[in-house]
């Protein structure tokens, strides 16, 4: 399970790695615009906002890779950071888009549960 389950929570840092990427390089590209269904209007009115977004994002990666950095026994930090990858999918499908829960928050619950169950 502690593979499998530190397999998942690397995931789950690539994603955070990706949405920083998305949040704060391509906003207000065509990629960006496309994965979060906005006008070119809105993403340049909202462009800082989510490159602080973005900058968060980065650091709940940062957080999960020093966890798996600290060995697949060390499952504190891992835990620590996962739980805030749920509340933060959690707040977010209450507050911009339900699929935020499904993208976020489903893995790094599934990656928490398979740790704490190693």
């Amino acid at each position: 399970m502690t593979v499998v389950g530190n397999i998942i929570t690397a995931l789950v840092a690539l994603l955070h790695v990706y949405f920083l990427v998305l949040e704060m390089f391509l906003w207000d590209k065509p990629a960006g615009m496309k994965a979060f269904g906005q006008s070119l209007e809105r993403a340049q009115a909202t462009k800082v906002l989510a490159a602080n977004q973005g900058l968060y994002n980065g650091f709940l990666a940062a957080g999960l890779v020093w966890g798996l950095v600290l060995g697949a026994n060390d499952h504190g930090i891992k835990a620590f950071f996962l739980g805030c990858v749920i509340v933060a999918g959690v707040f977010g499908a209450r507050t911009a888009s339900r699929k935020i829960l499904f993208v976020q928050a489903l893995p790094a619950a599934v990656a928490l549960a398979l740790l704490l169950l190693a």
